[in-house]
């Protein structure tokens, strides 16, 4: 086997906490008896309802569009009826405009049969994967038929698929990739030929070497017409699955500041959004449902639950044996990305991979202090930026002038607060210097 992959620059090592739940199979949550649906899952713009209220959807129908702007639309997870248009809580605005939906106990779960899609035009795949409502689940969640058509000038000849995981905790990609291990790599031959090209790499941190093996496996076995699908094993380094650092890792290709993977010719999905392409193409079925992983010693039990998009946290908890003493913490996402949250009325998004409830010996709950100068979030930064730089300007009121110590190429992953010896927010810094400085142009 190849010597394992890295990014040359900066990176930290969290302890990895996924010994809670790597070894527990997806399980699927009963539906609740109501779900939330915020009407902005992505980047771009967020949905119009297509519904009214006290209107009967179907399992599967579209509930929300986007008239102008770049998006997709939002489809409902169940049968059941229109109980409200209005606003429910958000984990970064506070609340916003949604569908709540009542589920009709009655109605059968929908049924989906595979369709053939090999002679399909990459024009038509393309059109399933958006009316599917398929975005990066990965991520931030942009949509994917957008990244699917890169510009004109920007000729793209290899697909990364990202299964590094490197996310402390979360444990849903792994599971997908064994569980989901043929859906996966069916879904990478269709973005292949969504995009024209042969070349695909998965990348997969190699703590997760039952995952490597099945995925390798899997990836054998397409024909050689059909793709060249190679599983590229990464060192165990956050954060490995970030989109600029896993390009650099598995092609040797660095992207250059302000740009996208494109200027590079690479195009990366999340093995999880392969999968979904792959039921949106092949079976005709929308997004609507994700794995998540639920963890910390917080929550009755871990998990890796599959849940219908608009599940309430609450929902979740009650599931899984309540809340445990000593909670001290709930955060969206992972440990070093996520946000926290202080509501359990919150719902599951697209893109939401983890909901974490952490005790307090779980969290570092020291007080932050001035700068000690000592260069470490520089060593850890592996966009090699400034963060002490911009975090100093904003305590001094200049957050407008932090542009050239990188603030826009940050991606806020967190390896700098990770080692700050001084424990200084500094990615609530950089998010609001974001907010307070002009984007160059």
């Amino acid at each position: 086997m190849n010597a394992l992959l890295t990014f040359p620059k900066g990176g930290v090592h969290p302890p990895e906490f996924k010994e809670q739940t790597q070894g527990l199979a997806i399980e699927t949550m009963p539906v609740p008896d109501e779900l939330e649906l915020i009407l902005g899952q992505h980047i771009g713009a967020p949905c119009q309802p297509t519904v009214a209220k006290r209107e009967a959807v179907g399992e599967g129908q579209i509930i929300g569009e986007v008239k102008k702007g770049l998006g997709v639309p939002l489809h409902s997870p169940v049968a059941g009826k229109v109980k409200d248009i209005g606003m429910s809580a958000h984990p970064l605005r506070v609340s916003a405009p949604s569908i709540t939906l009542t589920v009709d106990r009655e109605a059968a779960p929908l049924q989906y049969a595979k369709d053939a899609w090999q002679s399909l035009a990459s024009d038509e795949l393309l059109t399933r994967v958006h009316d599917g409502g398929i975005i990066g689940i990965g991520g931030a969640g942009f949509p994917t038929h957008v990244k699917l058509k890169p510009p004109a000038g920007s000729p793209v000849d290899t697909l990364v698929l990202n299964g590094a995981e490197c996310e402390p905790y979360i444990t849903a990609d792994h599971r997908a990739m064994l569980e989901h291990t043929a859906e996966v790599v069916e879904g990478a031959r269709i973005l292949l030929k969504i995009l024209g090209i042969k070349a695909c790499h998965i990348g997969i941190e190699n703590n997760k070497p039952d995952a490597i093996k099945a995925m390798a496996e899997m990836a054998a076995r397409v024909p050689a017409g059909e793709g060249d699908i190679r599983v590229r094993p990464l060192q165990v380094k956050y954060p490995q699955g970030s989109e600029k650092q896993l390009i650099q890792a598995v092609t040797g290709r660095k992207v250059p500041a302000m740009a996208l993977p494109s200027a590079v010719g690479v195009v990366v999905q999340n093995v999880t959004t392969a999968k979904a392409v792959y039921d949106a193409v092949a079976c005709r079925k929308p997004l609507y449902e994700k794995v998540i992983t639920v963890a910390g010693k917080g929550i009755g039990r871990p998990a890796n639950l599959l849940v219908k998009v608009g599940t309430r946290l609450k929902d979740i908890v009650e599931y899984l044996g309540g809340l445990q003493p000593g909670l001290s913490k709930i955060v969206l996402g992972g440990p070093m990305m996520g946000f926290a949250v202080s509501s359990l009325d919150v719902p599951v998004t697209k893109t939401t991979s983890a909901v974490l409830f952490l005790t307090r010996d779980e969290i570092d709950t020291r007080q932050h202090s001035q700068c000690i100068r000592c260069g470490w979030c520089l060593e850890a930064c592996p966009m090699g930026l400034e963060p002490k730089e911009i975090a100093i300007h904003v305590e001094a009121g200049r957050a407008e002038v932090t542009e050239p110590f990188g603030v826009f190429e940050c991606f806020e992953c967190g390896s700098c607060a990770y080692v700050c010896p001084a424990k200084r927010p500094l990615v609530q810094f950089i998010r609001l210097a974001k907010m307070k400085a002009k984007r160059p142009q």
